[in-house]
């Protein structure tokens, strides 16, 4: 998915008063303020009750919902005849702060902030990126958006990452 389609999506949520968090691989080039690969998708966290206004401007725009077996009410994918793909991750807290739907955001995630192509965004914290990005099974993708948080942050890489870090060729220096 484009920086130019991302921006596109953010400012649609913006002029509809959907706050977004971006997530991912984008929230980690938003954190940086680069785009360092390319993505798939954009992933995004946001209120469980903006859902259904966010599900239907995207399907105003012709997007339609991707088939995945993990689809849940808090977890889908819808995409467009173009091939852009949002990935939702809705979450509901209640009046203290307390999750009580859906996927597991901690308040303390939702602190982040970057730019995309110079647009600011909100997005997920550099700390909690890196604790998202384990757990599974990681490649190199994982590795190259953990060590560049983690290299710019000051933020140790996690263990579960050495073996990237020990099949790396050393580079020659001239």
């Amino acid at each position: 998915m484009s920086a130019e389609a991302v921006v596109e999506l953010m400012r649609l949520c913006e002029q509809n008063g959907i706050e977004i968090f971006v997530d991912g691989g984008w929230g980690v080039d938003a954190l940086l303020g680069r785009q360092t690969r390319p993505h798939a998708d954009l992933d995004i966290a946001l209120q469980h009750e903006d859902v259904p206004k966010l599900r239907a401007l995207l399907e105003a725009r012709g997007y339609k919902d991707v088939p995945r077996d993990d689809t849940r009410d808090c977890n889908f994918v819808m995409g467009d005849d173009e091939g852009h793909e949002v990935d939702f991750h809705s979450y509901t807290f209640d009046a203290h702060g307390k999750h009580v739907f859906g996927l597991e955001y901690p308040l303390a995630s939702l602190t982040g902030s970057g730019s995309i192509q110079g647009y600011p965004v909100k997005c997920i914290s550099p700390e909690w990126l890196v604790k998202f990005h384990s757990g599974y099974e990681l490649d190199e993708d994982d590795y190259h958006d953990v060590s560049l948080l983690c290299d710019h942050f000051g933020i140790a890489l996690p263990a579960e990452y050495e073996r990237f870090v020990r099949n790396k060729p050393e580079r020659k220096h001239s």
